[in-house]
């Protein structure tokens, strides 16, 4: 098949017509958003080739109408950049590793779902890496939270070691480092990744299973032997209210870490750094106030 380019903002979109249906094969240029067209040449668009967007680097954002049933293998495989995936539709075929290595997505929402469903879609092919939890139209149904939560505990309880020797095979040229602490600080970080997320969006999430997963976060808060929980929500969470307010809703926050905290958020967040301040005035009180006077908000 021949293959044809539709212009569009930041880069070309390039496809195959085949049996009056259009195939995505590739993108070629610079684009940041793309918006599939729900149809090109008065054809449907049906399907996205396999890496049809791999390593596309500089796309954050993109837009698949109901037209499309299915999505080739690894078709956004290596996007970096990319945030957010938007379905008009909820019918999906998805192939192998459609988001493989893409840390950065944090949406996959469709038509119908909710913000949760979005969230946690996106949190199963990255974080729990559980293509088989890749299912748009089940998303937030009462079986498939209890399929994510069961992948989620079986992250939650493996040995943070699980894995090492694999990476001390393979060795620095796949992945990067083969230190010991790196890695186990890591895997206590995907968990804490999983676990913030899970209670920021805790619909069908029991009793038992929420006691659990605070208990762990506060285990690995500040001033705790690793501080991981503490880490991600500094780190990767800094502008994101909701992330530091359940920090400090789940007791993560006491009288011992309170001004190591309120430390280690310098000047890099000020909003979060007054919101800190004032927990502390309003929950622990003031130790010493005449120096606390100095910082600055």
């Amino acid at each position: 098949m021949q293959e044809r380019e539709l212009l569009i903002a930041g880069g070309s979109l390039y496809y195959e017509k085949r049996k009056n249906e259009i195939i995505i094969t590739r993108l070629q240029g610079p684009a940041g958003e793309v918006e599939i067209p729900d149809e090109i040449e008065g054809c449907p668009v049906t399907a996205i080739e396999k890496k049809a967007f791999l390593s596309k680097k500089t796309l954050r954002r993109v837009c698949i109408p109901e037209t499309v049933a299915e999505i080739g293998d690894w078709a956004f495989a290596y996007c970096g950049n990319l945030e957010q995936v938007e379905f008009a539709g909820q019918q999906i075929r998805f192939g192998k590793a459609v988001f493989l290595e893409c840390d950065k997505l944090k949406r996959l929402a469709a038509a119908g779902k909710n913000e949760a469903a979005a969230a946690l879609l996106a949190a199963a092919v990255t974080i729990a890496d559980a293509y088989y939890l890749l299912d748009i139209q089940g998303a937030c149904t009462f079986e498939w939270l209890a399929k994510w939560d069961a992948r989620m505990m079986s992250v939650l309880r493996s040995p943070d070691s699980e894995g090492y020797s694999k990476q001390v095979l393979c060795g620095e040229e796949d992945y990067g480092s083969t230190d010991l602490n790196a890695f186990l600080q890591e895997r206590r970080r995907t968990k804490v990744r999983l676990l913030l997320l899970r209670l920021l969006y805790p619909i069908g999430l029991s009793k038992e299973v929420r006691q659990e997963l605070e208990e762990y976060l506060r285990a690995h808060t500040k001033g705790c032997e690793s501080e991981e929980t503490w880490q991600v929500v500094l780190g990767e969470h800094g502008n994101d209210r909701e992330y530091y307010r359940l920090f400090a809703e789940i007791a993560c926050v006491n009288a011992d870490n309170i001004d190591e905290i309120i430390g280690d958020i310098g000047e890099d967040y000020p909003e979060m750094k007054a919101f800190f301040m004032r927990y502390k005035q309003e929950n622990i009180g003031y130790s010493d106030f005449f120096s606390d006077l100095s910082l600055d908000l």
